[in-house]
């Protein structure tokens, strides 16, 4: 579907900042992101809450916010708006989605905490963790099997299903290999 004549104006208002502009940009795709939220965490097999969604929605209008609209100015019109703008949510919400796991792999993110509290035990997190290697280093000392579904599940995003499928494991054994491993990688960041 090609970019219509109602989002080409849309997206120039807002790039020119035009008032009312944003609230109708909001107001237009705010569905579709919530649908895409959804949907994402549907497919990795995470259960939101509607704190989370919201909180979500809200990583999504930053990430289009930020830089002075960077996102919506690189919309070159080769599709429709609605589509890039999915292709856009779905990144940063599986990002987000998966920096959470991680975090949460780690012992850092306590389930009774707020989403406030959440995002600044992320922050935390992910200065604590400066790069991928020292995760892969933490890794080491699961069996090849454990780190595996720890490093598709965490780093990768990816649902039990696609891991079971990608493995040739039950895909009913993951949520044990993860609880194992997490109690691993526990054990081994209080021993250093």
């Amino acid at each position: 579907m090609a970019l219509t004549e109602v989002d080409r104006n849309l997206l120039k208002r807002c790039l020119d900042r035009e008032p009312g502009a944003w609230k109708d940009f909001v107001d237009r795709f705010i569905g579709l992101f919530i649908h895409v939220i959804n949907h994402t965490a549907h497919a990795r097999s995470v259960r939101l809450s509607q704190d989370d969604v919201d909180d979500l929605c809200a990583e999504v209008f930053v990430g289009l916010l930020s830089d002075d609209y960077s996102v919506l100015r690189q919309f070159r019109g080769r599709s429709s708006l609605a589509t890039y703008l999915t292709v856009i949510a779905r990144r940063i919400v599986a990002r987000e989605i998966a920096r959470r796991r991680m975090a949460e792999a780690f012992g850092h993110v306590p389930a009774h905490q707020s989403s406030l509290e959440q995002a600044q035990a992320l922050t935390f997190e992910q200065s604590r963790i400066e790069d991928r290697e020292e995760v892969e280093q933490m890794l080491d000392s699961l069996s090849e099997q454990d780190a595996d579904v720890v490093r598709q599940f965490h780093l990768e995003g990816k649902s039990y299903r696609e891991i079971s499928n990608g493995l040739g494991i039950p895909e009913n054994s993951i949520g044990a290999t993860l609880t194992r491993a997490r109690s691993k990688l526990r054990e081994s960041q209080v021993k250093s």
